[in-house]
């Protein structure tokens, strides 16, 4: 018998409780044991719960009992996430989540912890939901030679710029839709800016390198500034505009951000579509491969927690990665890439002046395609055409 403890009966906590009863049967048949929801941690009291005889308030109680072998971290947040994950694997118990903050902020230290103990960290849930993308990273292409990871990371984000394109609605309006549809919390900021996709490619980034970078070292750049005639030059250039997080590996530092992108339509990202995620990775010898799924959501997330607890029950403590604690992230100033600006219309001469000779795009405004160079080099010369009175309106990168 198992005895598992959850944390958190939220949504996600709740999943789990919900997909360990209802497909018992399969759970058991892979995990070869059977597992008993002894604890289910949370402040409230739920007396209309199947499961109200299992919660309890007090973290000490499931400490405490070394019969719990696995505890589900689904709390979200640094803390007590934190405090409760560093007990746990100090009292022998292994911790699965889907919290990336906690993760993407103190992974390392879990991770070593974890083997220090002789059990299992396991965060499959933390990235891309559902989508089985971090446990191949772990062991089915880890040989390989990664030279980037990519993906759209964000459910939300990915839906409103597909309401953006599909419907020609506003940003503003695509959000409220997707609040409306309980796809964005009613304060959005870590989505629009980037923040959760910051965290998840920080996550994958330290799978691809083995190290863990702060996320406060992360350029993130969200799409609140993405206009309804952006989307519409994006269509004539046959692109799509994605939110990206990138991990592209140099000789030395990996440029690791988050931003968007007008991808071209033989981008394999380009299609993925509403609250779907997907990531790319980019290996040697493997070539490109892609995760697609779900990314969020109460089934998809507890099936990627649940995934994770058949593993530790079938295989036991299963060899941890290393993750060493990092600053060295290449500076975003010296990044390359093509990509669109749009200025005051009327400013075809000016534009040229410092960009050279470019291909206007059909546009009420000046909006064209600049060829590759550095993110300091952009900034110079949009600001060389600030100083003579051209406004810059947008601008967006281009893979």
């Amino acid at each position: 018998m198992t005895n598992i403890a959850i944390l958190g009966f939220g949504v996600v906590g709740s999943g789990v409780a919900d997909l360990i009863t209802n497909n018992y049967a399969e759970v058991k048949k892979f995990g070869g044991d059977d597992i008993n929801i002894k604890y289910i941690l949370d402040l409230r009291d739920f007396p209309d719960s199947p499961f109200s005889d299992r919660i309890v308030h007090d973290f000490n109680v499931i400490l405490d009992d070394e019969s719990v072998s696995v505890v589900i971290e689904v709390m979200g947040g640094s803390h007590p996430a934190y405090e409760f994950t560093v007990s746990s694997l100090k009292a022998g118990k292994s911790v699965i989540t889907s919290n990336k903050e906690v993760v993407a902020n103190f992974g390392d230290e879990f991770l070593k912890l974890a083997n220090e103990n002789r059990v299992s960290y396991r965060f499959e849930a933390s990235v891309g939901g559902g989508i089985p993308v971090i446990s191949p990273m772990i062991s089915c292409i880890s040989q390989n030679k990664i030279k980037e990871v990519r993906g759209i990371l964000n459910g939300t984000t990915n839906y409103i710029l597909t309401k953006m394109f599909t419907f020609g609605d506003s940003f503003e309006a695509a959000l409220k839709d997707a609040q409306d549809k309980g796809y964005a919390e009613r304060n959005p900021d870590a989505d629009v800016l980037g923040i959760d996709a910051a965290r998840k490619i920080v996550i994958l980034s330290a799978l691809a390198t083995g190290s863990l970078v702060s996320v406060d070292g992360v350029y993130a750049e969200g799409i609140t500034a993405i206009r309804k005639s952006d989307v519409l030059c994006a269509e004539k250039l046959g692109c799509s505009i994605k939110l990206l997080g990138r991990c592209v590996c140099t000789e030395d530092k990996p440029y690791i951000f988050v931003s968007p992108f007008m991808l071209r339509s033989d981008s394999a990202l380009s299609g993925v579509c509403g609250v779907y995620n997907a990531v790319e990775v980019v290996g040697e010898p493997l070539g490109n491969v892609m995760f697609y799924g779900k990314g969020a959501g109460a089934g998809a997330t507890a099936s990627a927690v649940v995934g994770d607890l058949m593993q530790i029950m079938r295989y036991g403590a299963i060899a941890n990665p290393v993750f060493t604690k990092s600053e060295s992230v290449k500076d975003f100033s010296e990044f390359e890439c093509e990509r669109y600006f749009a200025f005051d219309i009327g400013a075809e001469d000016k534009i040229s002046e410092i960009f050279g000779k470019v291909n206007f795009i059909e546009s009420e405004e000046c909006a064209f395609i600049a060829p590759k160079m550095s993110e300091t080099c952009a900034k110079s010369r949009v600001e060389a055409l600030s100083a003579i009175g051209v406004k810059l309106l947008s601008t967006i990168r281009i893979l």
